[in-house]
């Protein structure tokens, strides 16, 4: 059984005081990724035995960034997707396995007045064609905070959030675009009904204590791998971020 976690800690210092590695060692996952780091290269010195560790930075200061630390050497690692519009921020990484690509990814927000709507747009269609791409070789799993809730289940507010950020009718397109081109919201794959099951609050309105959240974090797996799942987590009694851990359990 393969144990694998995705969080997004909102600027890993910051986490790393609130108990982070304490989480990691605990878990003790295969593969550990997380997002949004806000590092550069040489700001953190994370002591983690057993792990191996690769960082993609974005080239802004304290912005994005990306990481995964994996118990398994890979065969391969890359970073971004070998776009030059999309490969400044941090926002990929890519471990190749024997049976699999593991792909984390922290998808560009839309921002305010969705000023960064349209980017957006082309990020979505490069990244999914960036998976598929993968695809032809092995079977795919990605994680990571996606930015997106794709279904009114999704979010405990849907009819005032309709037009904000991470839930325009646009963002979700994309995201059913990803499962029709044949990738799992792992998460639903068990739980299609689960009200309430959120990743994200904000920090404002007390929203955590009354679990007034978002899921925006997932693990989506190549349709191919389906028979391979076990389970799906979402770790909401876990702080440390305004995002909790997500997780996935698999047979590969």
């Amino acid at each position: 059984m393969k144990k694998l976690i995705s969080w997004n800690v909102n600027g890993l210092r910051a986490c790393v005081g609130k108990g982070f590695t304490d989480f990691l060692m605990e878990e003790d996952a295969d593969i550990f990724c997380i997002q949004e780091s806000k590092l550069q290269e040489g700001q953190i010195d994370l002591d983690l035995p057993g792990y191996y560790q690769y960082w993609n930075y974005a080239e802004k200061k304290g912005y994005s960034g990306t990481a995964i630390f994996t118990k398994e050497e890979p065969l391969s690692v890359s970073y971004g997707m070998d776009i030059e519009k999309h490969d400044h921020e941090g926002r990929v990484i890519t471990l190749e396995f024997e049976k699999f690509y593991m792909v984390t990814v922290y998808t560009p927000n839309s921002q305010d007045e969705l000023k960064r709507l349209d980017y957006r747009m082309e990020w979505e269609d490069d990244f999914r064609m960036y998976l598929k791409k993968l695809e032809e070789t092995k079977p795919v799993i990605f994680c990571g905070d996606l930015n997106v809730a794709h279904k009114e289940i999704d979010l405990k507010n849907p009819k005032t959030n309709r037009r904000n950020p991470g839930f325009t009718d646009e963002e979700r397109d994309k995201f059913t675009l990803l499962t029709e081109a044949g990738f799992i919201d792992t998460f639903r794959h068990f739980y299609p009904d689960l009200e309430g099951a959120y990743s994200w609050w904000s920090y404002r309105f007390h929203a955590r204590e009354k679990n007034t959240g978002w899921r925006i974090d997932y693990f989506l797996v190549s349709d191919s791998l389906k028979d391979s799942l076990k389970d799906a987590l979402i770790y909401k009694d876990i702080y440390g971020s305004d995002h909790c851990p997500v997780g996935l359990l698999l047979e590969i």
